[in-house]
């Protein structure tokens, strides 16, 4: 059996600040023979996400940080091109956690065969993959949705946050409002996804902008906010949360290339006497829900209850650039890099 090579983007120095791109380089490599239950698989979508700029620092977080001079790691979707697995055959499209390269020799348990008649495989990066479940356990486990329940969602145009609007409203919330970055994603929330109101929140303060949308949509105080974003969103959400409002902390994008810790919300002191929930949450600690969501989610997808947009960088060398899109607001639903 012949060698393969393949290429992958590395990480070789710790960023400070917003990355660059002489943060990574691109390198080829040898891959090895395929061993006993193993799989070669030729990847044709990446996801980036947020959530690895925090690994790329080499500070105690839940994860890992990522090693220098290794690949970087992420979900991808691939097709199996060569197997020794009798549960993986080839030609079956897989799930994985080997993006940021375009092949890649893994273990059969690493990958996640998935029906790419049911949906197309890059849902399974998205709306049907991490995003859609994060959204999920936060509205059904961490915030506790009930039933007539107002939400507000931060970064509401991204893959978390469209989701999460339209999760919602399956999960029988009565008002859901966004905010987002242009006047193209506050349009496609509330004529497409089916928000009630959504702001851009470089229109002023965001304390406003959000009392304008729950006015707009019959007043009174939002139950839930699901946070992507912290930073003034947070603030403003602790100021317009019920009494008994719970905060579902996904997320806070905003921080992510602080060099120096930023203050806390100066709506902090509203926690005590509203009565009010802050709870942070890693999906991954919540496997046990993921049944529930693949019993439910799916379905919306196909009958067009849950629409989803994705933003395409195309080929590896873009995946750097698709990466840091996500800090200037340049997609549009989920980030991919297609192969």
């Amino acid at each position: 059996m012949t060698t393969r090579t393949a290429r992958q983007i590395q990480l070789v120095r710790r960023p400070a600040g917003l990355p660059t791109t002489d943060d990574f380089r691109m390198v080829d490599v040898d891959l090895p023979d395929l061993g006993p239950d193993q799989v070669r698989v030729r990847n044709t979508v990446l996801s980036v996400d947020p959530y690895m700029r925090g690994r790329m620092n080499d500070t105690e977080s839940y994860a890992e940080p990522y090693a220098l001079e290794a690949p970087m790691l992420g979900a991808a979707v691939g097709v199996v091109e060569e197997s020794t697995s009798d549960r993986v055959p080839v030609g079956a499209t897989v799930s994985h956690g080997a993006a940021w390269r375009d092949a890649e020799v893994l273990d059969a348990g690493a990958v996640r065969v998935v029906d790419v008649e049911r949906a197309p495989a890059s849902a399974y990066l998205g709306v049907l993959g991490m995003p859609g479940l994060t959204a999920y356990v936060g509205l059904r486990r961490i915030a506790a949705l009930a039933e007539g329940e107002t939400v507000f969602v931060s970064g509401a145009a991204g893959a978390v946050g469209s989701a999460v609007g339209q999760f919602a409203r399956q999960l029988g919330a009565a008002r859901v409002i966004g905010s987002a970055g242009s006047p193209e994603k506050v349009a496609w929330l509330t004529e497409e996804l089916g928000f009630d109101a959504a702001f851009d929140y470089h229109d002023g303060k965001v304390s406003h902008l959000l009392r304008d949308a729950l006015d707009r949509t019959g007043g009174g105080r939002a139950d839930v906010y699901f946070d992507n974003v912290g930073g003034e969103h947070l603030e403003a959400a602790l100021l317009h949360l019920a009494e008994f409002g719970r905060v579902a902390a996904c997320g806070a994008i905003t921080t992510y290339n602080d060099q120096q810790p930023a203050p806390g919300p100066r709506t902090i002191g509203l926690v005590v006497p509203r009565k009010l929930t802050i709870r942070g949450f890693i999906v991954s600690d919540h496997a046990d829900l993921a049944g529930d969501f693949y019993a439910s989610a799916p379905g919306w997808v196909a009958d067009g209850s849950v629409r989803t947009r994705e933003t395409y960088f195309e080929g590896l060398e873009q995946t750097v650039d698709a990466f840091l899109g996500l800090f200037s607001g340049a997609n549009l639903g989920k980030m991919l890099v297609r192969l």
